[in-house]
């Protein structure tokens, strides 16, 4: 059995929720979401942002936190080879709904069709919310450029205006 063991990125202001299915081995060594260096989700994310590409983990929080965002996955835990979503069994799902008591979350997107399956399967009866379903930014996902992604995501994905109280811009990295 793996578990999860990676924190969600959130916080009170948070208004759109990016959930993926379970972290890959790279993402469970490195112990941050989409770890892996071929994973697009970044690039997707600063894109959908209107943001340079982040780099640290530092600078990855602060554009999700920033933008209203909140990232977890789908899978508190699992039986998994690899990173292999296709040998998931075994789910125990993550509390989602504790996550929604603690912010301003309007949207819910799954990465992938992995996380959407789960998705449906374990936490949509719980919350009662549908998920918005996103093409999966993963190196896995070959049939889907870069470009496309980005295209879709930036179709599909609400992005929240950020706060005017915020102290500093959303896409302006802390030194």
């Amino acid at each position: 059995m793996e578990y999860h063991n990676i924190p969600p990125i959130y916080d009170e202001r948070s208004e759109i929720l990016i959930l993926g299915s379970f972290p890959s081995v790279k993402s469970r060594e490195g112990q941050f979401f989409y770890h892996h260096p071929q994973n697009r989700y970044w690039k997707v994310m600063a894109a959908v942002f209107g943001c340079q590409v982040p780099e640290t983990i530092d600078e990855k929080k602060h554009m999700i936190l920033s933008n209203h965002a909140a990232m977890w996955d789908v899978i508190a835990s699992c039986e998994i080879t690899g990173s292999s979503d296709s040998s998931i069994r075994n789910v125990v799902p993550n509390d989602i709904g504790r996550l929604l008591k603690e912010t301003e979350i309007r949207r819910i997107y799954t990465n992938g069709g992995t996380a959407h399956k789960y998705y449906q399967r374990y936490i949509k009866k719980k919350i009662g919310w549908e998920d918005i379903p996103l093409p999966s930014t993963s190196p896995a996902n070959a049939q889907w450029t870069l470009e496309k992604l980005i295209e879709v995501w930036k179709e599909k994905v609400t992005v929240c205006a950020p706060a005017t109280d915020f102290a500093t811009d959303s896409c302006a990295f802390e030194n």
